[in-house]
């Protein structure tokens, strides 16, 4: 009797432990064909990239191209065994470039041509695929530090002596580690929608995006209309502006960022949010932090901390939106943060 109840025992934890093993397989099966539809915006074209990963000269491309962000051409620099994709725009104005540092997912088509075109009319604009994202070579970063280091590679390999740096989401958290690791490389910074490490519900971005996603597949919408925009009717106006704004370019867009890249960079936040917080004291640099009041990825209350922690920084609160309040007040944000990047 004693040897039928140890089998029977251990036969139930052996069903329980297949049926744990399941669920989990399950779970992530779910979630990489959710997150294979996520921040989908139209379907990628072929890519003006040039062959074998070297540098693509601009002067190569149609006098027509290179104008605007819907029709800028890609291009390749090779840097530190990658290949980065990139775009840049205004390197005519000369000055201190400003490098873009983009959010969760994204790639080089998530960027808001309004945001990039108001920036670019006065200044030196780069945006780049990191490691394993959009179109660029390797494999993608687990961590805000690779992340951080790729990108000074990046910035060091293209010449640059000192850059700005505007960080958007994730984007802003990759700008904190390289404004810590290369002081010097830095002159100014934009944060928005974003937070210091160990901030409030960082690490658990992964549901809030992953219940989101779901909400779009069952409404038939774009996740970043939950994501990114509140559901009060500005909120949901402004997501569909940002949404067909992300369609205008029509040729040569970039690659589609790959689940295994999405849950790397999922990884990665959730580390970030688990991390002791850094001493962002001896941060001496001009600092632009932005966000919505509502923002339910990175809740705001971590805009108001990384603005007490950054002792030279300056905070803008946008009403009624959320994690996407740059996008949905692009015509107020732009002047504002062209006459910070002016000083």
């Amino acid at each position: 009797m004693k040897i039928e109840n140890n089998v029977a025992l251990a036969t139930g934890a052996n069903l329980r432990q297949r049926s744990n093993r399941t669920r989990q397989l399950m779970h992530r099966m779910a979630l990489t064909m959710a997150l294979s539809s996520l921040f989908t915006s139209a379907p990628a074209q072929q890519r003006d990239v040039s062959p074998g990963g070297v540098q693509t000269p601009a002067a190569a491309m149609s006098p027509a191209q290179g104008q605007r962000w819907i029709d800028v051409p890609t291009q390749t620099l090779s840097a530190g065994g990658l290949d980065f994709a990139y775009r840049e725009l205004g390197k005519q104005h000369g000055g201190t470039p400003v490098v873009l540092l983009v959010h969760l997912a994204a790639v080089l088509d998530n960027w808001d041509p309004r945001i990039v075109d108001g920036l670019a009319a006065r200044h030196h604009v780069i945006a780049f695929d990191n490691r394993g994202i959009g179109a660029s070579s390797g494999s993608p970063s687990s961590s805000m530090e690779q992340m951080a280091d790729d990108a000074v590679t990046f910035i060091k390999a293209k010449g640059f002596k000192q850059v700005d740096l505007f960080g958007f989401s994730m984007g802003g958290m990759i700008a904190q580690e390289i404004v810590l690791k290369d002081p010097q490389l830095v002159r100014r910074m934009i944060l928005a929608g974003t937070g210091p490490a160990g901030g409030e519900g960082i690490s658990t971005v992964a549901g809030v995006t992953f219940y989101d996603i779901l909400r779009g597949l069952l409404t038939g919408q774009d996740a970043k209309q939950f994501l990114f925009f509140t559901r009060t009717p500005n909120g949901i106006e402004a997501g569909k502006a940002f949404l067909a704004r992300l369609k205008e370019r029509t040729q040569n867009r970039d690659t589609e960022i790959a689940v295994s890249a999405l849950f790397a960079q999922l990884e990665a936040l959730r580390t970030w949010g688990l991390k002791q917080p850094a001493d962002l004291s001896v941060v001496k640099h001009p600092v632009l932090v932005a966000n919505g009041d509502a923002d339910r990825m990175v809740p705001t209350t971590n805009t108001h901390d990384l603005a007490r922690r950054l002792p030279n920084s300056k905070l803008i609160i946008y009403p009624d939106s959320g994690h996407g309040a740059i996008f949905q007040f692009h015509g107020d944000f732009v002047p504002k943060a062209l006459e910070f990047l002016a000083r």
